[in-house]
């Protein structure tokens, strides 16, 4: 673990931001789907409070034959009919990215060529390089004419000389092929004999689909967005109106290490390369004067983050950065009691706060989380570490389903939510880090 306060590219909000005045007409754009609880959600709820429209998307279903198609009336229905969305219109288009189902020239879906292969033969799977780049250049083709669509229908929603605050909800890109989610449980989770080097599965053929589709999913859809919606921001800019556009990075979070803040990451997250291309298409739109930013938000843990073990060690330390900037705050002392509640024994907060210390200076000693050579991959001692520490801070709950997380993850969720909207408006860099100081000062 390293300061990088010194670090030119390493660019975190100090500051709670201002709230923005919105007006009658004023938008948030969903781009992408809104699935459980996660930290779009805070943003919707911050957007509502404050009286903006909100304009929802989905990414599509599939059906029996793997074909990308549309909400079917019913779920249609059943997505209007929420009663936190009334009077929040669906556009319809399926923005599904990616192209792992995606067929190439010989009529074969990219997933097709890892079939067959038993586990233990996982080295030899791959997709042909020409194949990954048909089905790839298919899909954003694809993807293009359906943001095209989905753009012309958002302009029946518009009102001019308003603001429109795009917020680009795109993540992930796991092929859905049967080989791929057993090998990455042994890359997050592997330890022993069923430990795989994180190193060793990115090399590998199967690696190289999977970061290609990651870029895919996670980054070029952003650049898809601000891209085909330029007649739209520049004709709202013209009617006296403003356009923004928000993404969710991930790079890293600043948590609280005795006194000090300083910038820690989860390892290994071979979603970093995708996540730093997200931060490239964000640094060159903002260049050209487009109001861009992506916002690295701390570590959380959530149904979709829960391959990740470990990932929320960071977390359980927000309770000290809230003790830390809110002393007497009465969320600190709602927080801090709802979660000493959640463990066996409430004494044993301090206990977890012991455990969190130790992989922190076990991740500085033994190097394996540095900003300058982000993102890192893991080593078997560096992931034993980590997901030993996980294990015995959830033995001292009561309950394995209820955890500190949930009520941790609610104070990321909201603040998070806070600067998304109100920051972003007019960002001051293309890509900004949330840490746990900000967080505390927007509850």
């Amino acid at each position: 673990m390293t300061s990088t306060n010194m670090d030119p590219s390493y660019t975190p909000i100090r500051q709670k931001p201002i709230a923005k005045a919105f007006k009658s007409g004023d938008t948030l754009v969903l781009f992408g789907e809104l699935f459980n609880r996660g930290y779009a959600n805070g943003l919707v709820e911050e957007a509502q409070k404050h009286g903006l429209k909100i304009i929802r998307a989905t990414v599509g279903r599939r059906d029996e034959n793997l074909n990308l198609r549309a909400l079917t009336p019913e779920e249609l229905e059943t997505q209007l009919a929420l009663p936190q969305f009334k009077d929040s219109p669906l556009i319809n288009v399926p923005l599904e990215a990616g192209f792992d189902l995606e067929m190439d020239q010989s009529g074969k879906r990219a997933i097709d060529y890892l079939k067959g292969f038993k586990l233990s033969e996982w080295g030899q799977a791959s997709v042909p390089e020409h194949s990954l780049h048909e089905c790839r250049d298919s899909a954003r083709t694809r993807f293009r004419q359906n943001v095209k669509l989905f753009l012309v229908e958002l302009k029946k929603h518009i009102t001019p000389g308003t603001h429109i605050h795009f917020a680009h909800l795109m993540a992930g890109g796991v092929p859905r092929t049967k080989i791929v989610m057993p090998l990455l449980n042994r890359v997050f989770k592997g330890t022993g004999d069923r430990y795989l080097a994180s190193m060793e599965f990115w090399k590998s053929p199967i690696g190289k689909f999977l970061e290609l589709n990651f870029i895919e999913v996670t980054a070029q859809t952003y650049q898809e967005l601000i891209d085909l919606s330029t007649e739209i921001r520049n004709e709202q800019i013209k009617s006296g109106g403003s356009v923004s556009y928000v993404a969710y990075g991930y790079h890293g979070t600043e948590v609280i290490v005795g006194n000090d803040y300083k910038w820690q990451s989860y390892t290994p997250y071979v979603q970093g390369w995708a996540k730093m291309e997200l931060e490239n298409i964000s640094q060159r739109w903002f260049t050209k004067h487009v109001q861009t930013c992506v916002y690295n938000c701390p570590e959380i843990l959530t149904n979709s983050s829960s391959i990740f073990q470990g990932v929320e060690i960071a977390l359980y330390n927000l309770i000290r950065a809230l003790r830390h900037e809110n002393p007497n705050h009465p969320v600190t002392k709602r927080v801090e009691d709802e979660c000493r509640d959640l463990l066996k024994n409430p004494q044993e907060l301090d206990s977890v706060f012991g455990l969190v210390d130790e992989y922190m200076a076990f991740s500085e000693k033994t190097k394996t989380s540095e900003f300058v050579t982000w993102p890192q991959h893991s080593t078997q001692e560096q992931l034993q570490k980590l997901l030993e520490i996980s294990d015995k801070i959830f033995e001292l709950h009561k309950d394995g389903n209820k955890i500190m997380t949930g009520t941790l993850s609610e104070i990321i969720f909201k603040s998070c939510g806070y600067i998304m909207l109100h920051e972003a408006v007019q960002p001051k860099n293309p890509v900004a880090w949330i840490g746990h100081d900000i967080v505390c000062k927007c509850i």
